[in-house]
């Protein structure tokens, strides 16, 4: 009676295990549910500033554009094409940079009649909302912050391309184009030889991080 006991144990022990291991892999597929909802997560790109610019236009003597440029810009920007909620850009330009082809204008821009760089070393915008319009677009609402002043505003932001380079290396680009008024930020000096409106292109390169 013992054999058969034990013999009965065992076998009762064997089922039960292999019941575990069908159930287990029965529940196979749940197990893949995290995989799938990271599928739906933003990629996030890191800005590539030597494939990056950041120009702007400002009216000089009420007559003329002239053009300047930022050489210095970093951030991360992640669009989700599914939940655009999830999507988010950050940016900062570096004050310092400004390049007009002029040393002794640079130096102005960078002082306390304009930008005061000393104080002020970095211009910054944080989204708040990005929302997908249509194809390419996407409206992205958030803070820019310019001269120790932060405002709210609306862009509309286009991407331009996704793909490899030649490395491997996942990269996306994208564009915006707006204007604001530089005495909201408390920068009125020399309006209006100097234009009041700024208009800023932001083109963004950047790899997948």
């Amino acid at each position: 009676m013992k054999s058969v006991s034990i013999a009965t144990s065992i076998g009762l022990a064997g089922a039960l295990a292999w019941m575990g291991i069908w159930a287990s892999a029965q529940q196979a597929p749940v197990a893949q549910a995290p995989a799938a909802q990271a599928a739906t997560q933003a990629t996030t790109y890191k800005v590539d500033a030597v494939h990056s610019s950041v120009v702007f236009r400002v009216q000089h003597n009420e007559v003329s554009y002239f053009y300047g440029v930022f050489k210095d810009i970093s951030g991360t920007v992640a669009l989700n094409e599914k939940e655009p909620a999830k999507s988010s850009v950050d940016l900062t330009i570096k004050v310092d940079s400004v390049d007009t082809r002029n040393d002794r204008r640079d130096n102005h821009l960078k002082s306390p009649d304009f930008f005061n760089a000393g104080q002020f070393p970095t211009i910054t915008f944080q989204s708040k909302e990005i929302k997908k319009l249509d194809g390419h677009n996407w409206q992205v609402t958030g803070d820019l912050t310019l001269h120790g002043v932060t405002k709210s505003m609306t862009v509309k932001f286009t991407t331009t391309g996704e793909k490899p380079d030649n490395r491997g290396t996942k990269r996306a680009g994208g564009e915006t184009t707006f204007t604001i008024n530089r005495s909201d930020f408390g920068m009125s000096f020399m309006i209006p030889a100097v234009g009041d409106e700024v208009t800023l292109t932001v083109s963004i390169e950047a790899t997948a991080s």
